[in-house]
């Protein structure tokens, strides 16, 4: 008779720092686990302290209460429920290891420690990590068909499985299931990348393998589970939800020669392309929002494309009980602005309220009155309109509570076209690694329909006018976006090519680019780092996310785009006002 052997995989949202309750939550998955009859339950990487900690795991104290957790959660294992399988970091003869341990029988088994420490993009874990040598397999005896049986696990901690290296050394020394603890953060496309490295170790190795990765929202990234298995001829027999905890139980069969084969388990359409990119920015506003304890947000509504979008995003993720919407009118604001900002706030049903910015206007008009008299009003005239919004915004975030949600996107943040301390002023933003066009294509997708956990409406709640009409930051007469920047289809392809596939300006003028405007663009972009450096953190969708993946100095003198044999330097010099050409560029409300 065949071995058989069930296996949960536990895909759960842990807190960073929260040893107590991402402890709570292991112990109640464990159960429902045993209730399953699982005999191994296996968690993602850092589990017990929430992935990424970054230097909050150098602290003697936190490592010191992990190891305390750990040992009482093994002593746990001793009342013949299932083992476990989870991530730790774990302190061993003066060296940290990120670990995966095994928990069985009432004590700490055995640990197995990360051996390719990832040091690229948002991981720097060769910072805090000591690097673990070539793991061998883990013995884990259980209860089989004919009675006592054991298996030989191999362990890749996450990066582990991005290379051959772990995963032949442990096909090697016999190991007959890959296990894959995961910390494995959301980008667009990244599903289909996870996937095909996994089909090459079980290649490699004719092993079937278990993926479970994290899930939830920490700072800017999201994690979006989806946890897998692959058997050994390299079909997918078993697939987690996306964005949601989920316990996956997976019954496994041992053939007559040997091979592990998962016989049974649920499986979950994978998300794509809009949808799992406006899924990922709820899950990364609700959880930013609840773990630091929030009780809201407040935006301003202009009544154009952006502001909409998140107070959609907003909706979807808090309720709408838990979204306070601002309308903030300047004399430049048109009649059509404040009817699509109620409209917006109608179909959302939140809370809209107005605070006309023009006292306000007009007392700092008067108090700087003796300094710039004489001149000419230009760009710090629109500036100061939307830092009084800003300061308003805050004002009410101080009074009330509600944390200020900024709603700048990717184009605007790469060109510098928002104003510091004004429409950049905020706790967070949903919309700071998409893209002007993919704002638009995400509203048009939100208008026909509404993502499983969603807490707001079904329907229509973008309103045709708010996508159709030209965006502008209504900071003087007649102004569009268009009349600073390029038309956003030709910006975002440009910005593309500069941020996310690190191409020349050469390279993009041979895909038959304007060279003025990729010229103009690649030096607004440099300008622009000093901006973002003081920008709010918001949800990681690109591979290329402004922050901790793209990391240029503020001070750079090197800014050569290649298509001149003019000095570089010329196009960023200031202006006679004392103004870079980034600051010409004003910001949204």
């Amino acid at each position: 008779m065949s071995a058989e052997l069930t296996i949960a995989i536990a895909q759960t949202n842990p807190t960073v720092g929260d040893i107590e309750g991402n402890l709570e939550r292991i112990r109640s998955f464990r159960a429902r686990a045993a209730a399953a009859g699982a005999d191994l339950v296996v968690f993602s990487e850092l589990v017990v302290v929430g992935y990424p900690p970054e230097d909050l795991v150098l602290k003697a104290a936190l490592q010191e209460a992990v190891r305390r957790a750990v040992e009482a959660l093994a002593a746990d294992t001793g009342d013949g429920g299932p083992a476990v399988i989870l991530g730790a970091p774990w302190l061993e003869r003066g060296e940290l290891y990120n670990a995966m341990l095994l928990l069985q029988g009432g004590r700490v088994v055995t640990a197995r420690y990360k051996h390719d420490l990832p040091n690229y993009g948002v991981f720097d874990e060769k910072r805090v990590f000591a690097q673990g040598a070539v793991p061998g397999p883990i013995a884990f005896p259980f209860a089989g068909a004919r009675g006592s049986e054991q298996i030989r696990i191999g362990g890749m901690v996450c990066e582990d499985m991005w290379t051959e290296d772990v995963a032949e050394a442990l096909e090697e020394s016999g190991a007959e299931i890959l296990i894959v603890p995961n910390g494995s953060p959301f980008e667009h496309d990244k599903q289909d990348v996870r996937l095909n490295l996994a089909v090459a170790r079980v290649t490699e190795t004719g092993l079937p393998l278990i993926y479970c990765n994290q899930v939830g929202g920490q700072d800017e990234l999201v994690f979006d589970g989806a946890s897998f298995v692959l058997n050994a001829n390299r079909r997918l027999a078993a697939q987690a939800s996306a964005f949601e905890e989920q316990l996956l139980i997976t019954r496994w069969r041992r053939d007559a020669n040997g091979v592990w084969t998962c016989t049974e388990g649920e499986f979950a359409p994978p998300l794509t392309g809009l949808e799992a990119i406006y899924r990922a920015m709820c899950l990364g506003l609700r959880d930013y929002v609840e773990k630091n304890r929030f009780p809201s947000v407040v935006l301003g509504l202009s009544g154009g494309i952006d502001s909409a979008l998140s107070a959609a995003v907003a909706v979807d993720a808090l309720g709408p009980e838990r979204v306070h919407a601002v309308m903030m009118p300047s004399r430049y604001t048109s009649t059509a602005s404040a009817e699509d900002a109620q409209a917006v706030a109608d179909a959302l049903g939140i809370r809209l309220d107005a605070v006309p910015i023009e006292p306000a206007v007009e007392g700092f008009a008067g108090m700087l009155e003796p300094l710039f008299r004489g001149l000419a009003p230009d760009i710090t005239e629109e500036n100061i309109q939307a830092r009084i919004r800003g300061v308003i915004l805050m004002a009410i975030s101080n009074k009330l509570g509600p944390m200020v949600l900024t709603t700048g996107n990717k184009s605007e943040m790469s060109v510098g076209y928002a104003t510091l301390y004004g429409d950049m002023c905020g706790g967070y933003s949903v919309l700071k690694d998409v893209y002007k066009t993919m704002v638009f294509a995400l509203a048009r997708w939100r208008n026909q329909h509404r993502p499983a956990d969603a807490r707001g409406p079904a329907g229509r709640v973008i309103p045709e006018r708010v996508l159709t009409k030209p965006p502008s930051a209504e900071l003087r007469p007649d102004q569009t976006d268009q009349d600073s920047l390029p038309p956003y289809e030709q910006l975002d392809a440009i910005l593309q090519g500069l941020i996310e596939d690190d191409l020349s300006a050469r390279e993009l003028v041979a895909q038959g680019h304007d060279p003025a405007v990729v010229r103009k663009v690649s030096n607004l972009l440099d300008l622009a780092e000093y901006k973002r450096r003081q920008a709010p953190p918001g949800v990681k969708i690109t591979h290329k996310a402004f922050g901790r993946d793209r990391r240029y100095p503020i001070t750079n003198a090197f800014r050569k785009v290649g298509l001149s044999t003019a000095p570089a330097a010329a196009d960023h010099r200031p202006n006679a006002a004392g103004q870079e050409p980034g600051d010409r560029l004003a910001g949204k409300c």
